[in-house]
């Protein structure tokens, strides 16, 4: 029995899919480290926690290693803490490295977490990605800015999600993000030339420092361009042909990335734009499973469940390869206007066109407050063995059916 540490600060339904995962892994002894209680788990997966602590700070590398100090007096000694959290991989960076565990250190976690750090070795190894700067004043972004001119992205150098992320169109928009950010020595912010192209994102699993997986989506538009018009609604297609040679270049840029990253073994979402002239570059990678319904739409492209093969992986090292017999496809419905939902209209248009290709739905509810993100307040994943016909079928949806608000 392999004795395996989840953390967990909060369980959200993403996270509670991969507790449930790692504790059901045959061969597994589950111990589980949480700010919630055991008591806000599903009961047939509460019944699986033979051992959990409480922390007041789910972040706190000091407080998560003395949960799991606590737990090796039942559990025996840990060898494995795992997580999901793009907040926590440092913390648990830290942790491995005090425990002597295999899995990302501190340092590695670092590469993943600072995007101006990442963007440095990645850019240092001769790797694609945008031109970058840390700007610690707004002297500093004024510079940036005249350097290289607009537009040029503004965020955090800890952000994810495109959470707090501005496309920057001229001096003016800039003073107004720099006067709402006030970039200090503490809190600098980052500045990047704005990379034009087609956005996509990679997906792919390292054994040993080898990249053995890799998995392509496609956005439409752009997360940015979603969040800059309120009226836009995000798409993201994982078409069946994974091995097109038109994505040889990202797959080479990833192999060599990730290891350079420092991530040995494990899953990591990189986004990537694919430049006008047929060049790449990386935008940003995060050593963790990704977010909104990625997790999901790939267990279907491949017929089988990344969530238990995520757990395999991080406990056992071992990735089952699987063929992808279809195209999958998410529509994310968000909400126009203002106030809370009122109201969804053309779904029962679209159930008529679309539903055989419906496998997965979670529609906004009527009083629900809009979400403010990209992903919404809703989604519908299809699938289908022809990528055209997901393809259209997203472009349907999203042409059919509004989410109103009021």
């Amino acid at each position: 029995m392999v004795n395996t540490i989840f953390v967990a600060p909060y369980f959200m339904d993403a996270t509670t899919r991969f507790v449930r995962a790692v504790a059901e892994l045959p061969g597994v002894n589950f111990g589980l480290v949480s700010v919630d209680g055991v008591d806000k788990l599903p009961a047939e997966l509460r019944s699986r926690v033979k051992h959990h602590a409480q922390i007041r700070d789910g972040l706190d590398s000091g407080q998560i290693l003395g949960a799991i100090e606590t737990l090796q007096q039942s559990m025996g000694p840990v060898e494995r803490v795992v997580g999901t959290l793009e907040q926590l991989q440092v913390p648990l960076g830290q942790v491995r490295d005090h425990l002597n565990l295999p899995g990302l250190g501190e340092a590695a976690s670092l590469n993943f977490r600072d995007k101006a750090r990442m963007k440095t070795v990645l850019a240092e190894h001769g790797l694609p990605c945008a031109k970058h700067a840390l700007a610690h004043d707004a002297a500093e972004a004024r510079a940036f800015a005249a350097r290289f001119g607009f537009p040029l992205v503004i965020k955090p150098p800890d952000g994810a999600g495109a959470s707090s992320t501005f496309r920057v169109q001229n001096n003016d928009e800039l003073e107004q993000c720099v006067q709402w950010m006030k970039p200090s020595p503490e809190n600098p912010a980052l500045l990047e030339e704005f990379v034009t192209g087609r956005e996509h994102s990679l997906d792919s699993v390292c054994i040993d420092g080898s990249m053995v997986w890799s998995s392509i989506s496609h956005y439409s538009p752009t997360p940015l361009e979603v969040l800059s018009e309120p009226w836009i609604q995000w798409c993201v297609l994982i078409p069946r042909e994974v091995e097109n040679p038109r994505y040889d270049a990202i797959r080479q840029a990833a192999a060599h990335a990730l290891p350079i990253l420092g991530l040995k073994t494990g899953l990591s979402h990189m986004e990537w734009f694919l430049r006008e002239d047929g060049s790449v570059a990386i935008s940003e990678v995060g050593a963790r499973p990704p977010g909104a319904q990625f997790t999901t739409l790939i267990s279907y492209a491949h017929d089988f469940d990344l969530n238990r093969a995520w757990a395999k992986l991080m406990v056992f090292d071992e990735f089952e390869i699987r063929h992808r017999p279809y195209a999958a496809g998410a529509a994310y419905l968000r909400g126009q206007g203002r106030g809370k939902v009122a109201s969804i209209v053309g779904l029962e248009r679209a159930k008529r066109e679309l539903g055989h290709l419906v496998v997965d739905f979670k529609l906004p509810q009527v009083g629900q407050t809009p979400s403010g993100s990209y992903e919404g307040e809703g989604y519908v994943i299809l699938r289908h063995p022809e990528t055209a016909v997901v393809e259209e079928g997203l472009r349907r949806l999203v042409s059919m059916v509004r989410v109103e608000l009021g």
